[in-house]
């Protein structure tokens, strides 16, 4: 009996170190610095926090800078050729991880790391099946690549807007169509827009910040609101877009918070609450994916479905309407001037 006995603990032993060599490592590795090549579009309030979270999430997983973690963190500052080439510098340099965040960003990265095995969690892209990136949300697809979606719930956005302008007609578009983001949202918004009865949008293109103004200005007299979706581009020149709205008192609504704060002037939108929280869940995918885990079984996952509004009544007053007191009271937010 005690012969047996002998034999099943050695046995049990040689199973223990099989399972081990074949179970990838659930800690990071004694004495490695991982590097991580981190690239966003230009710099926007919501882009640095979904780049400040992503370290957090990183940090709280085990993978901390200046420990165990190198960020090597680069901005294009708006021009997609740059944009390529921090791409392909992260794939000479040999980074264990690519963390793009914004669309274009996603799509250079994509495309130089082709071929390469370098994982890539992108954060901060609206529908990353249209922008090329992955198969499926649940099912990313046989290639390295999965992240964080800042998808807008139209159907809330909306809402919002009619509960302020409960008699408007057309909605006016302003946003740049090179934009696979911003492209998508407007699609979203369209299909909101035909189950809520209203008629097609009218839109306006601005291919640069610089035509921000010109494409608002074309839609004045064509609209009764306007509303710009997650476009880059649009965020560079909201300036120009809110005085065209303020001057000729057509409400305005944008995509996100940050576009209600008095710097940018927008009356209200229904969108991501913070960004640091779209950061912080990249962080802990990548965290798993950096400890073994196969990106192509990582779901892309996505903002809650819930999304209440921010709203500014002085940009309202400004632009001509009043916010209901019991929308007031609903917001996420009440931003005062």
């Amino acid at each position: 009996m005690r012969k047996f006995h002998l034999i099943n603990i050695a046995m049990i032993g040689v199973i223990c170190l099989v399972f081990l060599a074949l179970t990838p490592s659930c800690a990071t590795k004694p004495g490695k610095v991982y590097k991580i090549g981190e690239c966003q579009i230009v710099d926007h309030p919501d882009l640095n926090a979904d780049r400040e979270g992503f370290h957090q999430g990183m940090a709280e997983e085990g993978f901390v800078e200046g420990e165990n973690v190198e960020y090597i963190s680069l901005n294009a500052a708006g021009d997609m050729s740059l944009a390529h080439t921090i791409a392909s510098r992260f794939v000479t340099e040999n980074v264990d991880l690519i963390h793009p965040i914004s669309t274009p960003v996603a799509q250079a990265c994509v495309a130089a790391a082709e071929g390469t095995g370098i994982p890539i969690v992108f954060s901060t892209v609206s529908n990353p099946i249209l922008a090329g990136l992955v198969d499926s949300w649940e099912h990313p697809g046989p290639h390295n690549i999965t992240g964080v979606s800042d998808r807008l719930n139209t159907d809330n956005t909306l809402d919002m807007i009619k509960a302020i302008c409960p008699d408007f007609k057309v909605m006016g578009i302003v946003y740049d169509a090179g934009e696979a983001n911003a492209c998508a949202t407007v699609a979203q918004m369209k299909e909101s827009l035909s189950k809520a009865g209203f008629a097609e949008p009218v839109e306006a293109n601005c291919p640069t910040s610089a035509e921000v103004k010109t494409a608002a200005e074309s839609l004045v007299g064509r609209c009764d609101v306007m509303w710009w979706p997650d476009s880059n581009t649009v965020a560079q020149g909201c300036t120009a877009l809110v005085g065209v709205c303020e001057e000729n008192q057509l409400p305005l609504f944008g995509p996100t918070g940050w576009s209600v704060e008095p710097e940018y002037g927008c009356i209200g939108a229904c969108g991501v609450s913070d960004y640091t929280e779209i950061g912080i869940e990249a962080g802990h995918i990548a965290a798993r994916i950096l400890l073994g885990e196969d990106p192509a079984n990582i779901a892309v996952t996505t903002p809650a479905a819930e999304q209440l509004p921010v709203l500014n009544p002085a940009a309202a007053e400004r632009m001509g309407v009043t916010i209901p007191q019991w929308l007031l009271d609903k917001a996420r937010k009440v931003v005062i001037e």
